[in-house]
């Protein structure tokens, strides 16, 4: 294979690869990089005959990366972030004169808690900045971070994470939460009740907290009848409206749906958790990113206007 000259390739044709990468289409990776479709396609065909790869193959709703596409994307989301911090040096990231897109992965509780003070700033800002907030879905979040497919994650831990860099949003507990009107509201939970109380839980494919929740009990020789899991906290706080099911919630969260809910203490103990906000090592010099981690800091410092009831 003949020897590849660096010289044939620049920034614009790696800003190219890691929009194609993150859209997986070239209309929307287009858009991202406000250029033409055209354009985007040169830029891909100049990368295709460096690497001598397709890298991106068409399909019935976009592109999707090769594997040799694959293996490069974190270095190539890596020296993009260095060149980017070599550019910017200790300069303040200004959202005012950004245009920027910040992927941020969060359950509906933290984003009814962040999104609305952080939108108020960047329209007073006369902000071009785009937030994306996406549930963290099934796959780990760690990868996706590394990847490069999110900028940060707002997660939910009882202890911290050492696959990525993360700072405290707060601390909270968890409680047992009951529809007001519920047979059991007024009656202290025993093991038992617990135990034969159908469950919804949040499901993200591995929950921490049922695990620690099933390995607790079963040391004591006991399971809980666990019966369904949701995707937001909404949908489980109308499921136990609609049913006699409960729930183990954080503290925070079952009193942010108001009079809705009933809250009693677990008939066992379970550590305190932390909302933390986490990202990738290798972005925690980025001024964007460290200014929108400053700014979740901050919004968390204030009093939680969410804590009425959500719709």
């Amino acid at each position: 294979m003949a020897s590849r000259d660096i010289r044939s390739l620049d920034v614009a044709m790696l800003r190219t690869f890691d929009a194609l990468m993150r859209e997986r289409s070239v209309s929307r990776a287009a858009a991202r990089l406000f250029l033409s479709q055209p354009a985007v396609s040169a830029s891909l065909n100049r990368l295709r005959e460096v690497f001598d790869d397709p890298l991106f193959r068409r399909t019935g709703h976009g592109v999707t990366p090769t594997p040799r596409a694959l293996a490069m994307a974190a270095q190539v989301d890596k020296l993009l972030g260095e060149l980017s911090a070599l550019v910017a040096g200790d300069a303040d990231f200004d959202p005012a004169t950004s245009n920027r897109v910040f992927r941020i992965a969060g359950s509906d509780y933290p984003s009814q808690r962040f999104l609305p003070p952080l939108a108020q700033r960047l329209a007073a800002a006369g902000s071009a900045l785009r937030i994306v907030w996406q549930p963290p879905g099934a796959g780990s979040l760690a990868e996706r971070l590394e990847r490069g497919e999110l900028d940060l994650a707002v997660v939910a831990r009882v202890q911290m994470s050492e696959a990525l860099e993360c700072a405290t949003l707060y601390e909270d507990a968890y409680v047992y939460a009951l529809r007001a009107g519920h047979p059991l509201v007024g009656q202290p939970p025993t093991l038992q009740s617990f135990c034969e109380t159908p469950q919804v839980f949040l499901g993200y494919g591995t929950s921490v907290l049922d695990d620690l929740i099933d390995a607790t009990l079963a040391r004591q020789g006991l399971r809980r009848r666990v019966q369904v899991a949701v995707t937001s906290f909404a949908q489980i706080v109308h499921l136990l409206e609609h049913s006699d099911h409960a729930a183990v919630l954080g503290s925070r969260v079952a009193a942010s749906f108001g009079e809705r809910l009933r809250v009693q203490p677990l008939p066992f103990e379970l550590p305190r958790y932390r909302a933390l906000v986490c990202w990738p090592a290798r972005t925690a010099h980025d001024p964007g990113l460290r200014w929108l981690r400053d700014q979740l800091l901050e919004i968390a410092s204030l009093p939680d206007a969410s804590s009425r009831s959500v719709a």
